[in-house]
């Protein structure tokens, strides 16, 4: 029996190789590996006095040779494949254990010949080939594999199943490892292309998904340094799939916003958000525009929560707290509550460039929302400096907003956020509705156009100064022959912002 072993993750070898000859494998291998198989005082041939060829092209070539694909590729079932081994001289080879160059690494340098030297040729090539002919050689590629494999090896119940088994995480692996390469060319390049791939990371079953009875995963996109690359728990328990649903909410927001913003989310919604000089004021100032709806909510800070402010945020009950850090002494006063998550993240990181919704058999893509708004009054009254600089921040905030979305903004503050409903104005409606506060001065934000004039209409009872909207109904005037009449200065942003 031989196994053919070339690694760039050299974890446990020494566990698999010296087991490996107790069991009396002969053992091929090449360049690093072979070295440090032989550091180990075990014996093995190297590939270059199987393929009678050294390697070339500074390792570009080295396995690739009928004398290593013929062994591993022919099968033993076949008198034609048996017969033309045995003129050509070739020796069968049992079993591939390989991983790849390391090219998500790779990519870290941002230098492109670099990048192009990681992509492994003879890799997937020794992987692929074992994985076809998975009936008569063994394919390991993950290195959690080593002892099982050993252990069914001693036992002799290495099975067809088995075998099928880690032909699938191979195949995987290859599939993985080229959606990668993919994307990096295609992020290069912006071709049209005509497939689409991703490869994604498994990091840990979670508890269930949206609901107890739905198993959920959570995957990383490697090739993508975003803010959940690199986050970290300073305290509490694993996030669940909500969880990480709603941080998402959170984060987005304040990213986009900036320092000494504050997001605080409530089953994937924004429920209050504000921009103050500091962090503290900024959260006191969310806290106090939705002081019910925050409570055991998710709260995003851009910024370094301090004792102070800890103190605040240690008054109600959240789930999570993410923030750019946390000083000791906030983190000894929040970490008094036991179920509350701390969380440390860089919000300066890359965001995804797409939006990806998998319904029932197919895939949808999009950029994400990152147009930039215009700003061009329409009306007779002009929008205030204070009032221009409340009216952009609600169009910030209103597209993270289910639609159909309002936002009500005053100094840098919601004051009243409605969406999710089939009708705009009911969207208003719920806004004057269950916010017990005078709206007087209050700009508004509308994800899309006004069909009609009722929404003027309403904003102008409740005392509304100002309103952005994207604009483009056939009866816009309607709109802003209302905010005329009203004394409503409307600015028309030309962009929708619909979130769905």
């Amino acid at each position: 029996m031989r196994a053919l072993i070339s690694l760039t993750d050299k974890s446990n070898l020494e566990y698999l190789v010296s087991n490996l000859k107790e069991l009396g494998y002969e053992i091929i291998s090449t360049g690093g590996t072979l070295k440090k198989i032989r550091e180990f005082g075990i014996d093995a041939l190297s590939v270059e006095s199987i393929t009678n060829f050294k390697e070339i092209l500074g390792g570009r070539v080295k396995t690739l040779s009928p004398y290593i694909h013929g062994g591993i590729l022919y099968r033993r079932d076949k008198e034609e494949d048996l017969r033309t081994v045995e003129e050509e001289n070739i020796q069968p080879i049992d079993m591939v254990v390989v991983n790849l160059y390391d090219f998500a690494g790779a990519l870290k340098s941002g230098n492109h010949e670099n990048i192009v030297e990681n992509i492994d040729i003879g890799g997937p090539t020794l992987i692929r080939a074992a994985a076809k002919n998975y009936k008569d050689v063994l394919v390991v590629t993950d290195v959690d594999d080593y002892e099982e494999v050993i252990n069914r090896i001693r036992e002799g119940s290495v099975d067809l199943e088995f075998r099928e088994k880690l032909a699938t995480k191979a195949f995987n692996l290859t599939a993985y490892y080229d959606a990668n390469i993919s994307r990096y060319f295609i992020n290069r390049t912006q071709p049209d292309t005509k497939y689409l791939n991703f490869g994604f990371e498994k990091v840990e079953d979670l508890r269930y998904g949206e609901n107890p009875a739905q198993r959920a995963t959570l995957y990383k996109d490697n090739m993508i340094n975003s803010y959940f690359s690199n986050f970290e728990i300073l305290h509490g328990k694993k996030m669940s799939f909500n969880n990480y649903n709603d941080l998402n909410v959170a984060v987005e927001i304040v990213s986009e916003l900036g320092e000494n913003s504050v997001a605080a989310i409530k089953h994937a919604t924004p429920c209050a958000v504000s921009h103050k000089k500091n962090l503290k004021e900024s959260y006191i100032a969310a806290y106090n525009s939705d002081s019910t709806s925050i409570f055991g909510g998710i709260v995003a800070l851009n910024g370094v929560v301090e004792a102070e402010l800890a103190e605040e945020l240690s008054k109600i009950f959240l789930e999570i707290i993410a923030a750019t850090d946390f000083t000791p002494e906030a983190l000894e006063i929040l970490k008094r509550k036991a179920n509350i998550r701390l969380i440390k993240m860089d919000f300066k990181l890359q965001k995804s460039a797409l939006d990806i919704k998998q319904i029932n058999g197919i895939v949808l893509a999009q950029e994400k929302d990152n147009a930039e708004d215009e700003y061009n009054i329409v009306t007779k009254k002009t929008p205030t400096p204070s009032e221009k600089e409340d009216l952009l921040f609600a169009m910030k905030v209103v597209k993270h907003v289910k639609s159909n979305a309002v936002v009500a903004v005053k100094d840098m503050t919601t004051v009243g956020i409605g969406g999710g409903e089939t009708s705009r104005i009911w969207a208003l409606q719920n806004i004057k509705e269950h916010y017990d506060r005078d709206f007087t001065g209050a700009v508004l934000a509308s994800d899309a156009f006004f069909p009609f004039d009722d929404c003027v209409t309403l904003a102008g009872e409740m005392n509304i100064s100002a309103i952005i909207q994207p604009g483009g109904s056939v009866k816009d005037e309607d709109s802003i022959k209302k905010c005329n009449e009203l004394s409503i200065a409307m600015v028309f942003s030309k962009n929708r912002h619909f979130k769905h």
